[in-house]
């Protein structure tokens, strides 16, 4: 259970509503905090004191003035225009995760709505209520502002939503689930909308995510270092002591770990080769750099996931509000920005060791791992799928933090892009899941043809993992399925569970 505004959420907890059935509740606490913080807002509204969204109009707007008996129209009114969303909808799973988001936020009690607004957003998520939110239309500067206005719309029974698997109308959603549409109050409209939740969304569950791209590449290196018949010495612990980042020490053991016991290895002991092409011999700093930028991306999200970004901000026991720009998304949009680096190298380095499998004059293995090589093209195209997805990964690992194009007639005059950045970084860890699939099909036939021996502990362990998603070939078939099908793998976990048993054998 997720005590909403008052457990601390990580990304784990993210993860859990958006993927699955975690449960979600605005505790008496927390409740508390809130009918504190509403007060101020009510008192605002009846002595007719000038509260930027609450007495007054939005952006540009905002020196005009609003009546008391206005105060409902403007709240809603401001929903309705600024659902100005474009493109296609969002993942279902974003949408949740933002509800969940938004919801903990709000029940910090700093942005003067009432519960019941809170309440509304963790009946949505218990019910399966899911608001369709387009993709674009946000900037990251006074939050995600249209696609949050999307989300509030359905509360208000305006909109689309899914209801469980179906797309409709927001009303029918809402009664389908046994909810009735809220009627927004004085600041509600603006609290909604004023937050970062759709970027974070995106940039957590991206996170989330490549930690398990991170995991499973771990294991198609230690598998293509044995099959190419590359050495381990560079992931010796005594080595990488001599250049103590974390990520690179956790990438090294990893790689121990997986050729413990390797007959393949021990075959090549005294095989007079050098050294091995940077693919195979840096894997402990190219990866471990990735990792680290990963955890640091995490660690700035959950800062993220745990704040107020509301504004203007209302304090219970000062009795006042305070203009501010809590809201403005460049926190996120750097962290997203750093991961689409470190993710993009990831499938990089990948791409780079299938181009060796594939290479019969550097591999020693059939060309293209075909069985009967001319009569059969074998995995040769797996490199061009891979190819093709570094290089789009590339265009996408531009940073999008460093445009910015001002806003609300000059008031907004530096925004973000952390919601582009945020899609991205989820687009390059999907293409990234896709190359480490490729490189374990060509892996795992690599290691079908050096039987009879027999790979490290580990290794064999995730060639068995593999295999049974996916059966060896019996000659040409068409890689798409199967690349699909372990990229599915990939992401589903499963690697990060093979590791733990890996490195706790």
């Amino acid at each position: 259970m997720i005590r909403l505004g008052v457990s601390r959420l990580t990304l784990d907890d993210v993860v859990d509503v958006a993927r699955g059935e975690t449960r979600v509740e605005l505790p008496s606490e927390a409740r508390t905090r809130v009918l504190a913080c509403r007060r101020v807002v009510d008192e605002a509204v009846r002595s007719g004191k000038v509260v930027y969204g609450v007495t007054t109009g939005f952006g540009p707007l905002k020196d005009k003035s609003i009546a008391a008996d206005d105060v409902r129209a403007l709240q809603l009114n401001l929903v309705r225009s600024h659902c100005a969303g474009t493109g296609g909808a969002s993942p279902r799973e974003v949408v949740r995760a933002m509800l969940l988001l938004r919801a903990h936020s709000l029940a910090m009690g700093f942005s003067g709505v009432r519960p019941e607004v809170i309440e509304m957003l963790v009946a949505m998520i218990e019910r399966r209520v899911t608001p369709v939110v387009p993709i674009q239309g946000s900037v990251g500067a006074s939050g995600d502002l249209a696609p949050l206005a999307h989300m509030a719309s359905v509360m208000v029974g305006e909109g689309e939503a899914w209801l469980g698997e179906q797309r409709m109308p927001a009303g029918l959603a809402l009664r389908g689930a046994g909810l009735q549409p809220l009627t927004l109050e004085a600041k509600e409209g603006l609290a909604l909308i004023n937050g970062t939740q759709f970027s974070t969304a995106w940039a957590a569950l991206a996170c989330a995510d490549a930690e398990r791209v991170w995991e499973a590449a771990m294991g198609a290196a230690a598998l293509s270092t044995e099959v190419l018949l590359g050495s381990f010495a560079p992931a010796r612990e005594d080595v990488q002591a001599l250049r103590p980042y974390r990520g690179a020490a956790e990438a090294a053991r990893r790689l121990r770990e997986y050729s413990r016991g390797s007959a393949l290895v021990e075959s090549h002991k005294d095989c007079g080769r050098v050294q091995d092409a940077y693919s195979l011999r840096c894997v402990p700093p190219v990866m471990g750099a990735s990792w680290d930028a990963i955890l640091h991306v995490e660690q700035q999200l959950e800062v993220e996931l745990n704040s107020v970004n509301d504004n203007p901000l209302v304090f219970a026991e000062l009795g006042e509000t305070v203009s501010a720009g809590l809201f403005h998304a460049q926190p996120v949009a750097l962290a997203a920005d750093y991961l689409k680096i470190a993710v993009a190298e990831i499938a990089s380095l990948s791409e780079r060791r299938i181009d060796r499998l594939l290479d019969s004059r550097v591999s020693g293995l059939p060309e293209a791992l075909a069985s009967t090589p001319g009569l059969e093209s074998g995995y040769m195209l797996a490199q061009y799928s891979a190819a093709a997805l570094v290089s789009e990964n590339k265009t996408l690992a531009h940073p999008a933090s460093v445009d910015s194009i001002p806003t609300g007639a000059g008031v907004e005059d530096h925004v973000s892009m952390a919601p582009i950045a945020a899609r991205y970084a989820r687009h390059i860890t999907d293409h990234a899941a896709r190359v480490i699939a490729l490189e374990l099909l060509c892996g795992c036939r690599a290691l079908e043809f050096r039987r009879p021996l027999k790979a490290g502990e580990g290794t064999e362990m995730l060639y068995g993992a593999v295999r049974r998603v996916m059966p060896a070939p019996e000659g040409d078939r068409p890689l798409q399925g199967p690349t699909e099908e372990l990229a599915r793998w990939v992401l589903s976990g499963a690697p990060q569970r093979l590791a733990e048993e890996v490195l706790s054998s």
